[in-house]
């Protein structure tokens, strides 16, 4: 381990050991995420053509931990539903928990965050969490006192993970209500992604791992498999995209699948990687397993599970061959792992206090 004086960055042990517990041995973040609740339930009842119940939320992310952790380094999952699939998962997987409440109130201009009440990040702590996530809807160009909330609000919760010496992972997702066009948001996409790669990284909101979407929409850049015949860009013009908005970051950062199939996924990380893009791996949900829901709810949770051993699994290894070609382990962005001094977290924190219960 490099000393402090030849070091460009400092982490503390417990940050450092826990990105390490959600990466490979190569420093690839492959990760699974299965965090999803509000919108896995419509999904499953909208399949099923009734209600979606507790149960079928907990069943349902079980089986994805069962299954899909044997080929994921780690798995995303929300302390409501998903800690049973905890008990299932594969022995060395790594635990991402989210802390947020899911969804927003549509009533409310700025889709503002909201932390579920009876946690917080010692007790995703004590529940597994190897790290924490936040999901943030942002829009760089919103109203400045709708982003002082949000900004506060992120200053809040690293400080809480600072104090508690756990990684905070940042997953954030760019909206426009402004904006109903796909065609005209995704040639605002890039710059909005660009700006929170920016904003987000600063040292004060003391973010670990930026969870981000690719800043260009697939299905409106020529030349690729994905695109549906209105051109936002060339395949030139999204290369260059990626990199500017890699450039951006001063953290790490992995991309989200947001809901796109998982061929349109893998070629969207191939123009990534082709790009020179110093991106970290991904944490990937619903492009892995959401073909799965209308199994389980056709044919219940064996439906699921035999579906998932075939093409969920399919599709993860499929992925991992993407990421072990394009992506860069989580250091890079340091310059390389010897360049960052480990460190014990002040002692005047509160992770003091939690090492030592």
């Amino acid at each position: 381990m490099a000393t402090l004086e030849k070091a460009k960055v400092t982490m503390t042990r417990g940050k450092f050991d826990g990105i390490n517990a959600l990466a490979n041995s190569n420093g690839i973040v492959a990760a699974a995420a299965m965090d999803q609740r509000g919108s896995l339930q419509k999904a499953i009842a909208k399949a099923r053509g009734a209600a979606a119940t507790d149960d079928d939320l907990i069943q349902f992310k079980q089986a994805v931990a069962k299954v899909l952790t044997r080929y994921a380094s780690a798995i995303l999952l929300d302390p409501e539903y998903g800690l049973p699939a905890l008990k299932v998962r594969a022995p060395g997987s790594g635990v991402l928990l989210a802390y947020e409440k899911t969804g927003y109130d549509a009533s409310t201009r700025g889709r503002l965050p909201d932390l579920l009440p009876l946690w917080s990040a010692r007790r995703l702590l004590d529940a597994g969490a190897d790290a924490v996530k936040i999901l943030l809807y942002y829009n760089p160009a919103e109203d400045q006192a709708i982003n002082d909330v949000k900004h506060a609000f992120i200053e809040r919760v690293g400080a809480e993970c600072v104090a508690y010496d756990v990684p905070f992972f940042l997953e954030i997702i760019c909206y426009d209500d402004d904006i109903c066009d796909s065609f005209e948001f995704a040639k605002r996409k890039p710059d909005y992604v660009t700006r929170y790669m920016a904003e987000f990284t600063k040292p004060r909101y003391g973010v670990d791992v930026l969870k981000v979407e690719v800043p260009i929409d697939m299905t409106h850049v020529s030349g690729t498999r994905a695109y549906k015949g209105q051109e936002a860009y060339t395949r030139q013009d999204a290369m260059r995209l990626f990199r500017e908005a890699a450039s951006a970051a001063t953290k790490p950062f992995i991309y989200l699948s947001a809901g796109v199939t998982d061929e349109v996924f893998r070629e969207t990380l191939q123009l990534a990687a082709e790009a020179g893009t110093d991106f970290s791996g991904v944490l990937c949900g619903r492009a892995t397993w959401q073909d799965g829901i209308p199994a389980y709810a056709k044919g219940g949770l064996p439906a699921l599970e035999a579906w998932l051993e075939d093409r969920g699994v399919e599709n993860i290894k499929a992925l991992n061959e993407v990421l072990a070609t394009g992506a860069k382990p989580w250091w890079t962005v340091y310059g390389s792992v010897g360049e960052i001094a480990v460190v014990p977290p002040a002692p005047s924190t509160l992770g003091a206090v939690y090492a030592g219960r």
